[in-house]
């Protein structure tokens, strides 16, 4: 697995190939939800959803939030960071674009300064 820089489209390909991966990337859609809410909704266990969430995370495909509960305790949240995949099929080669919630965020921020004026 690639780390530092762009996923490997076949890295991609590998983990979404998975159930287990695919149900937590969609439950985590919902929203934030810890490893426990993500077990109970995909019926893993902790040590299968920790796994994958790992994989996840490293593909860029789900992001990790640290929060603070009321009575101090500490615990992470997940949330999926996929909104969109496109594969394309050119001159005899695949090809796999992401785009991310943060890209779609920072092109949304760009479009509307353009608008404004302000870029």
């Amino acid at each position: 697995m690639q780390h530092g820089g762009s996923p490997k489209s076949s890295d991609v390909f590998q983990i979404l190939a998975d159930d287990y991966a695919r149900e937590i990337l969609v439950a985590a859609d919902q929203g934030p939800m810890t490893a426990k809410a993500l077990s109970e909704e995909c019926d893993a266990s902790l040590t299968t959803i920790y796994r994958r969430v790992s994989t996840l995370k490293d593909l860029e495909l789900i992001e990790e939030r640290h929060t603070v509960d009321s009575d101090g305790s500490h615990r992470s949240e997940f949330e999926t960071a996929l909104e969109g995949l496109h594969v394309d099929l050119t001159d005899g080669k695949l090809s796999l674009t992401m785009e991310t919630r943060d890209e779609l965020a920072d092109n949304f921020t760009a479009l509307w300064g353009d608008l404004r004026g302000e870029n």
